[in-house]
């Protein structure tokens, strides 16, 4: 199956380039993602303007950091966006970059058990359900969302690392692989995911939404700027899956690889110096989807 395609605001961009590249996104693409890297742009305020701007396209959040929010709070955004508009909003959470929470005092002795009880009670609040619970991090004393959204709303979890993946596959509606993932990591991410996945929403059979993230460049100095842009990553080796240079065969081809492991949706992360992110955009949803399609 054709995966999704997608664009992501890289976060060294300032905020005001998001509205020009949503509207690309809604004419050309499925969907389209934010990052909250520290200390860059909001997720959730840059997800709302991006879905009001536009019609059609899915916007999503890769990743909320939880150790930056009381679980109460970020449920309440999320629920407004979702309800704002219905069926477009595909929020993540994750635990953050560890030296990034450590920088603003909020970096815990275990990430997985606080995303875990995030997560838990989350998804509850979302659901409608009223929470009490008294874990190691999460503490909510009979908290019940007066707006919440649709039952069974996304929430998706992303992270890097087998316990993070596993958990994510187990308590969320889909799991986020970051950036400069070989195609042999995204095997082993993807592998990670299912062994959660069994135990939670995939325990019937359905299958594990996977979103991966592929640097791609085309036209001139392709291929020069896509390795200079994974040696900002610190990934030199040229494993195959951490970025593609080249024609829209060639980055289709890229695609499907990444759909034979298992993505679901493969968003595009464009260099810091793509010299014409409009025309890259529509690159993608016309020729490159044509490629796929063909």
């Amino acid at each position: 199956m054709t995966p999704s395609l997608g664009i992501v605001l890289v976060p060294t961009l300032p905020p005001e380039a998001l509205r020009p590249l949503a509207a690309a996104a809604d004419r050309h693409l499925d969907e389209l993602w934010v990052w909250e890297d520290c200390f860059k742009e909001s997720g959730v305020a840059a997800a709302a303007a991006a879905l009001a701007w536009t019609d059609r396209v899915q916007v999503g959040i890769g990743l909320a950091p939880v150790p930056l929010r009381n679980v109460a709070l970020l449920a309440m955004e999320v629920a407004t966006v979702h309800r704002l508009f219905p069926g477009r909003f595909l929020p993540g959470i994750g635990h953050g970059v560890q030296d990034w929470m450590g920088q603003v005092g909020a970096r815990e002795r275990s990430p997985l058990t606080l995303l875990r009880e995030h997560a838990q009670a989350m998804r509850l609040l979302l659901d409608g359900h009223e929470v009490s619970t008294s874990g190691r991090y999460v503490h909510l004393d009979r908290v019940k969302l007066d707006w919440p959204p649709e039952p069974g709303s996304p929430l998706l979890i992303g992270g890097g690392g087998p316990k993070t993946l596993e958990l994510a596959g187990r308590y969320g509606d889909g799991i986020l692989i970051g950036s400069a993932v070989s195609e042999s990591e995204l095997e082993a991410s993807v592998a990670a995911g299912r062994l959660g996945w069994a135990q939670g929403r995939g325990a019937d059979g359905t299958p594990m939404p996977v979103l991966a993230h592929l640097i791609a460049a085309t036209g001139p100095r392709a291929h020069q700027r896509v390795e200079e842009e994974l040696a900002r990553w610190g990934q030199t080796d040229g494993a195959p899956g951490r970025g593609v240079a080249g024609d829209a065969a060639t980055i289709a081809d890229a695609v499907r690889r990444l759909a034979a492991i298992g993505a679901t949706t493969v968003v595009f992360q464009p260099t810091q110096d793509e010299p014409d992110l409009d025309g890259f955009v529509e690159f993608l949803g016309t020729d490159v989807r044509a490629a796929l399609d063909g």
